[in-house]
């Protein structure tokens, strides 16, 4: 589910802000930017992250600030060199021997330039202020998100609706679409048998659509139907995480439509079947976007 949450907090002299946004994702996907010289920060924020998020892609962007003097950023000049002197040893072995590092394009070079965070000066105070942070740029996006949440179970519950109404229409046409059979079979036999003078027994008749009606018969597959439009209307309303039993619910319900559409032996059964996978599709959309 989509959400987006900031918040910047400061203390003494550290300034730390936060920005969370989520997209959809089938499983938890984090995308992480910190400031850098805070890499070790990192381990901290995925396990904040994961008491609130338990899938989706999350992309988090973190700076962190210290107005002191002596925590501001320094050329980490061993690493510096070593890039310099590897860069100029490569250029002499392509024949560029009066090659000259670029010192300016060095710098943003992993581990070129560090802070004093870098020797673990007041990671303490700064790891707390960090915490703080998320934590209300979390709660901002799930405030996001369970907006969206309720607008989103609202269109769920429309189209369960709908398809509870379908499925009523399929239930009440098929012991219509019994009797028709009835009918037809009678009277197609009943002209086959005069042109030969040879009658029929009832009891063969009935039989006969009594086979019928056991092949035809969908009375399991709208039963379960209509238990996982319960259990589905039941999750949307629950507190906890839904989306993975939401996804496994709409895969069933799909699954029932199919086994009726191939069971029914009737025009207006099979247009409704289309109907309910329609709408069991736009369902399976919106359940994407669901934790």
């Amino acid at each position: 589910m989509t959400g987006f949450g900031s918040a910047v907090c400061q203390e003494g002299d550290w300034t730390v802000s936060a920005e969370i946004k989520t997209v959809n994702n089938r499983h938890f996907k984090l995308l992480l930017k910190i400031t850098d010289g805070y890499a070790a920060f990192e381990q901290r924020i995925e396990p904040l992250l994961r008491t609130a998020i338990e899938r989706g892609t999350v992309s988090v962007n973190i700076r962190i600030q210290n107005e002191q003097k002596d925590a501001g950023f320094k050329i980490n000049m061993p690493v510096l060199q070593s890039y310099a002197k590897q860069l100029t040893e490569v250029a002499a072995k392509l024949g560029q021997h009066s090659y000259v590092p670029p010192l300016e394009k060095l710098v943003f070079l992993p581990g070129a330039v560090k802070t004093n965070a870098d020797n673990g000066d007041n990671s303490d105070q700064a790891g707390k202020i960090l915490d703080q942070t998320v934590k209300i740029a979390l709660n901002i996006l799930q405030n996001m998100r369970k907006t969206e949440g309720r607008s989103m179970a609202k269109d769920l519950s429309a189209n369960l609706d709908s398809l509870s109404a379908l499925i009523g229409i399929i239930e009440n046409r098929t012991q219509h679409t019994v009797a028709v059979y009835q009918q037809k079979l009678k009277e197609r036999l009943e002209k086959a048998l005069t042109e030969h003078s040879v009658t029929l027994n009832d009891s063969d008749l009935i039989r006969e659509i009594a086979i019928y009606a056991d092949r035809c018969d969908i009375s399991e597959e709208t039963v379960r139907f209509r238990s996982h439009l319960e259990q589905f209307a039941a999750a949307i309303n629950a507190e906890e995480s839904c989306g993975r039993k939401l996804d496994f619910l709409t895969q069933e319900l799909f699954r029932e439509a199919n086994t009726i559409g191939a069971k029914a032996n009737d025009l207006e059964i099979t247009k409704n079947v289309v109907e309910i996978k329609a709408v069991i599709e736009r369902i399976r959309e919106m359940v994407q976007n669901v934790e």
